[in-house]
């Protein structure tokens, strides 16, 4: 036989072998779709992307803690001699460590051929190692009631027992500590550390409040608010209420800007940064200088457009390493940032005082997903290398899994995103569309909705006061057509760009409702699925449409005038008209 004959033969099998190895491989790991607790763990088994039956894995004869209030841990507990307050300590530190070693990841599993009615039985096989043996050595995990490595488990407990953690209430909005029967028996709570409360959640009067202060009367009703972030661990919904902020400044009030803040003093590496506009905040100026100092490598991307209307984008221009602009004529209209090519921050807030503030009503978006940040890096790639608009070519926008959400990013102008995913979505709408938007101008989007109506969906609408008579405004049309649409009566903008279906989906992001926002702009927005979400958001739109007044179904209200709360006296132009306060018409006396 030929030399070269043998060779070819001899490379063809090394191919095939190799080829045979690297399917085996593929097909022997398996997506960690959800963290249920350390010894639970949920498995993408069919690749399918969604917890099925029979993809529960649980460690056989491992007992751990976790701080899900769902779970009983009395017995084990007991067994170790410690409290409940403990227990839930020592939990959170466990379900901290679990989610950092599995949340996302591919894994291996050797079974163990037992299960029951809830649990497939194996051990994980995670980057080369046991994460069995893992937890049992960090004394994380128990065998019989007992720690494996006890020296381990005691370190943990005494580093635990140092925590001050409470339980939140997203439902009540309020905190409890951790032996409070209140929140213990709370349906939609989590345990988080004392410093992580948010700024309007409310302590327990039965757990926070000492015995002189319930003898106080109180002479005035304290002002309603609603609880402003969610989380289901790797994803964030941060929301801002214009009722209740009434004047700007630059200080980092918000909720999205204290995250933004976070990741900027955490970035390692690199801060990837897509803006409309920028303002200047001291504490978010000097993290990115800090950042910057430390070798982080700061770029940007910005619309140029935008520059007569934010006194300080020299500023961030400046500070970038690397930065590209689009064309003057049509918009940059993305608000995101990259840190570190695994997390992402996204949504309506311009990178301005108003936004953050909290001054506007925004939704943000915060991922911890290295798939998200994959998908937003290679968007944001194109338009630094100077490719905007429609010269851009479509990202792979696949469904990315975080634990029980599914998030779809979207892109303008090349998804269609109106046209392609949220009129197929109103459509098959059976219950409720709420929306709570900055304008809708889109002609599809306005009839979607008015057939949505016709068919027996319950369609509310709360649109900002600038946009209520703007020329291509569907305000009108929809009213006419029977559809409930609220004007919006305080100084901030309600900026979001939202949607919420039947305690199911939120659509949200940079993308106005309008023809130039889906054909023309660059834009992004994300398909949320996750029911609890859904929920959260619908209840804050529901908050909203209780404070602005019935009157304003009917009619509108102007965005600078004393009848929109606060427009008067907050240093804004309001309605872009160049007058600001006593000067504008709609404030004079």
């Amino acid at each position: 036989m030929p030399k070269n004959k043998i060779i070819s033969i001899i490379f063809i099998i090394f191919i095939f072998t190799v080829f045979t190895v690297f399917e085996y491989r593929r097909k022997s790991e398996f997506k960690v779709l959800n963290v249920i607790t350390a010894d639970k763990i949920q498995v993408d088994l069919n690749s399918n992307k969604i917890a099925d039956s029979g993809e529960t894995i649980c460690l056989e004869n491992v007992k751990t803690f976790t701080s899900n209030l769902e779970f009983n841990q009395d017995e084990l507990a007991e067994k170790l001699n410690i409290s409940n307050e403990e227990a839930l300590k020592f939990g959170y530190l466990t379900d901290n460590f679990v989610r950092n070693i599995l949340a996302d990841k591919d894994v291996k599993l050797k079974l163990s051929g037992e299960q029951n009615q809830n649990c497939r039985f194996a051990d994980i096989i995670v980057d080369n190692q046991s994460y069995t043996e893992k937890l049992l050595n960090t004394g994380l995990g128990f065998r019989n009631g007992k720690p494996v490595n006890y020296p381990n488990y005691m370190k943990n407990l005494e580093k635990v027992r140092k925590y001050k953690l409470v339980i939140l209430n997203h439902k009540s909005s309020k905190y409890h500590n951790l032996n409070c029967k209140y929140g213990l028996i709370a349906h939609d709570a989590i345990v988080i550390m004392r410093k992580e409360i948010p700024e309007d959640a409310k302590p327990c009067k039965f757990c926070h409040i000492t015995k002189q202060d319930k003898t106080k009367k109180l002479h005035k009703k304290s002002a309603q608010t609603y609880p402003l972030a969610i989380s289901n661990g790797s994803l964030k919904i941060y929301l801002s209420d214009l009722t209740t902020k009434l004047k700007p400044d630059r200080r980092c009030s918000s909720l999205a800007c204290k995250e933004i803040l976070n990741q900027i003093n955490n970035s390692k590496n690199s801060i990837d940064i897509a803006l409309y506009g920028w303002e200047s905040i001291p504490e978010i100026k000097s993290a990115l200088l800090n950042a910057k100092s430390r070798g982080v490598k700061i770029s940007l991307v910005y619309d140029t457009s935008s520059n007569p209307y934010y006194s300080d984008m020299k500023s961030i221009i400046t500070l970038a390493d690397k930065s590209s602009t689009d064309t003057p004529k049509i918009l940059m209209h993305n608000k995101f940032m990259i840190f570190d090519n695994s997390k992402v921050i996204t949504g309506s807030m311009n990178f301005a005082r108003t936004g953050f503030s909290g001054f506007n009503s925004d939704c943000v978006i915060f991922l911890n997903s290295t798939e998200i940040a994959k998908i937003y890096k290679e968007e944001f790639a194109q338009m630094l290398s100077g490719k905007f608009h429609n010269e851009k070519s479509n990202v792979n926008h696949k469904t990315v899994i975080l634990g029980n959400t599914k998030v779809t990013p979207l892109f303008s102008p090349k998804d269609k995103i109106i046209t392609n995913s949220i009129v197929p979505l109103i459509n098959n709408a059976k219950q409720y569309i709420y929306i709570p938007a900055f304008l809708i101008t889109h002609d599809e989007l306005a009839s979607s909705l008015i057939s949505a109506k016709e068919r027996g969906v319950n369609v509310k609408i709360i649109i900002d006061a600038t946009n209520t008579y703007a020329s291509r405004s569907k305000v009108k049309m929809l009213r006419s057509a029977g559809i409930p649409v609220k004007i919006e009566n305080y100084a901030g903008k309600l900026h979001s760009k939202s949607i919420i279906i039947d305690d199911k989906y939120i659509i949200a992001g940079s993308m106005n409702f309008s023809r130039s926002g889906e054909n023309k702009n660059d834009e992004n927005a994300l398909i949320i699925e996750d029911k609890r979400l859904a929920r959260h958001y619908k209840g804050f739109f529901e908050y909203l449409w209780k404070k602005i007044p019935d009157k304003y179904l009917k009619q509108g209200v102007r965005a600078e005038g004393k009848y929109s709360i606060g427009s008067c006296t907050d240093g804004i132009d309001n309605n872009f008209d160049g007058k600001i306060d006593s000067e504008d018409a709609g404030c004079k006396n």
